[in-house]
């Protein structure tokens, strides 16, 4: 028997890396938008709950939105509002 006992490597190819925070969150907004929910709601509730039963499955929203940790969601969102927001107090 020749058997190898070398270790081999396997090699996963990570979507989330690919997954931009922000354009994730527009498509499930707009996801949810067209399906008739209220997406602040919805999206928020998620955030909170991280039950993705909240983000429906329609254009793959549920998909995109869970290959995306919710703190670095959060943190897009923090971020956005900071930037708009930000130069008004100045």
């Amino acid at each position: 028997m020749d058997l190898n006992d070398n270790t081999m490597k396997f090699n996963v190819q990570d979507d989330s890396i690919d997954a931009d925070a922000g354009d994730v969150l527009f498509t499930v907004y707009h996801a949810l938008e067209e399906k008739g929910y209220n997406p602040i709601n919805q999206i928020v509730g998620y955030l909170l709950s991280g039950d993705p039963a909240y983000i429906p499955r329609y254009k793959d929203a549920r998909t995109l939105i869970r290959k995306i940790e919710r703190d670095e969601l959060i943190e897009e969102l923090v971020r956005s509002y900071l930037h708009e927001h930000g130069k008004e107090k100045e």
